[in-house]
């Protein structure tokens, strides 16, 4: 009986630690007005993207979902503005695994938004495949799609005072890598069917994003345009939609239990949208609604001026 007793204190504690950690809560207290604004959301139909939409929604901002899927975005659309009583949503079709999807999109809201101030590039997926352009489905869909959307919609951010790019990393970026010689001979950062394989490429992408961005606000200086990579947290969302049956009955009751939930998950993105001051920490990575460290190889110049670079080629910009 007393080993019973210290072993569910023993539990308690881990879940008191994990909750105050891993799966910390945070809250935006950004204030800024979002009336007049417009503000694109990859994958703004479900999840983080969703919430975050119904909260810049609410605010007075005219939000375009930028998603694959028309049903999910109508259905997110009427929920959204059930909510907020918004009228302004609408759903733009973006498939960031096609880079001829992307370049149509970018066409679209060059020629039908008179101005952007937001781009918040939220959608990622953990799978295995390819892209329409023969990429690594999450090199290409995670990075590479929203490097390109990024970079075709930069001289309309650049019209409006105070524009932001957020793109979503991950906690998971510390354990990747860049290997541009695998890059170059399999259009990809990772290869291989297992599972532990296409999470080691899943981490790989989120560590191009906060690359990205770390190199983006170098060639934003002397701009109107920050940018800001973001840990959203470990969040119950369709991320893991693609992974095997028996992973998720191992997830689902760790989800259930620790997982936030997309509201708390848009937090830190929602900081770096609207919170007024940070314009200083241009190119920094945020978790729990503040800027935190990384480590020397998320914010190496050398690799983030290389990436960016290869990405133009990739994307046919170079």
């Amino acid at each position: 009986m007393l080993h019973l007793a210290f072993g569910l204190v023993a539990i308690g504690i881990v879940y008191v630690a994990l909750v105050e950690t891993l799966f910390k809560k945070s809250k935006c207290k950004g204030t800024t007005e979002m009336t007049g604004k417009t503000v694109i959301i990859t994958g703004g139909n479900t999840g983080i993207g969703k919430a975050t939409a119904m909260d810049l929604a609410g605010r007075g901002a005219r939000v375009i979902l930028a998603c694959r899927n028309q049903r999910k975005a109508e259905t997110a659309i009427r929920d959204i503005e059930k909510v907020t009583g918004s009228t302004d949503v609408v759903y733009v079709h973006l498939d960031l695994s096609s880079l001829k999807s992307v370049r149509s999109f970018a066409e679209t809201i060059l020629k039908t938004e008179s101005n952007l101030d937001l781009l918040i590039n939220n959608a990622g997926l953990v799978a295995d495949g390819r892209t329409e352009d023969g990429f690594g489905i999450e090199f290409g869909v995670n990075h590479l799609g929203h490097f390109l959307l990024t970079y075709l919609l930069l001289d309309k951010l650049k019209e409006r005072s105070g524009a932001r790019v957020i793109t979503l990393s991950s906690l998971a970026h510390r354990w990747g890598k860049i290997d541009f010689d695998t890059l170059a001979a399999s259009k990809d950062l990772g290869s291989g069917r297992y599972s532990w394989q296409f999470f080691q490429a899943y981490c790989n992408s989120k560590l191009c994003n906060v690359l990205f961005t770390h190199e983006l606000a170098k060639r934003l200086k002397g701009t109107n345009v920050t940018c800001y990579s973001v840990h959203p947290g470990i969040v119950k969302t369709e991320l893991s939609r693609h992974v095997s049956l028996w992973q998720k009955v191992f997830i689902e009751p760790v989800a259930w239990l620790l997982f936030l939930d997309p509201q708390t998950g848009a937090q830190t993105t929602l900081h770096c949208a609207l919170q007024e001051g940070i314009e200083a920490l241009s190119g920094r990575y945020f978790s729990c609604c503040a800027v935190q460290d990384v480590s020397a190889k998320a914010r190496d110049d050398a690799v983030a001026k290389k990436l960016w670079e290869v990405s133009k080629r990739l994307c046919g910009l170079s």
